[in-house]
């Protein structure tokens, strides 16, 4: 049987190939409309000189920073078998708070909406690892 705090990390897998796709989408197309040869943004530096919307490779970049703390807890939690309801919410709640952090930033991108996402996201993140440091350190479960 699966256990329920795998499902926000597979979510936060997919939220990451929903990002990659659409960066890939937006680069591959504007990349042909502006004749762009391939080999003028074969680093983050040609990117950045030739590319005018950055914004799902930015978010892209995002998934692989703070999430890693994410990954790093679920895979901790299911190693201890140290699940509990409020660790799943939390999980869940993280991931939500990212969904909205990945919409805003490949949309409409206004800086106070998305760091209010992140910062709930990190408040969210820092309270799942607050549980689930208790949990291991103490032997309480939270």
């Amino acid at each position: 049987m699966t256990q329920p705090i795998i499902l926000p990390l597979v979510a936060m897998v997919f939220l990451t190939i929903i990002v990659a796709i659409v960066m890939y989408r937006r680069r591959v197309s504007y990349m042909k409309a502006e004749r762009i040869h391939p080999q003028k943004v074969h680093s983050r530096k040609g990117g950045l000189e030739h590319f005018v919307d950055t914004r799902a490779s930015d978010n892209y970049m995002n998934l692989f920073e703070l999430p890693v703390l994410f990954y790093a807890a679920v895979f901790t939690i299911m190693l201890t078998n140290n699940s509990s309801d409020l660790m799943v919410a939390l999980a869940w709640a993280f991931v939500a708070f990212r969904v909205a952090h990945s919409f805003i930033h490949c949309t409409y991108n206004k800086v106070m909406h998305r760091f209010t996402s992140f910062i709930l996201s990190f408040i969210t993140l820092t309270a799942l690892w607050l549980v689930l440091a208790s949990n291991l350190i103490l032997g309480t479960q939270l």
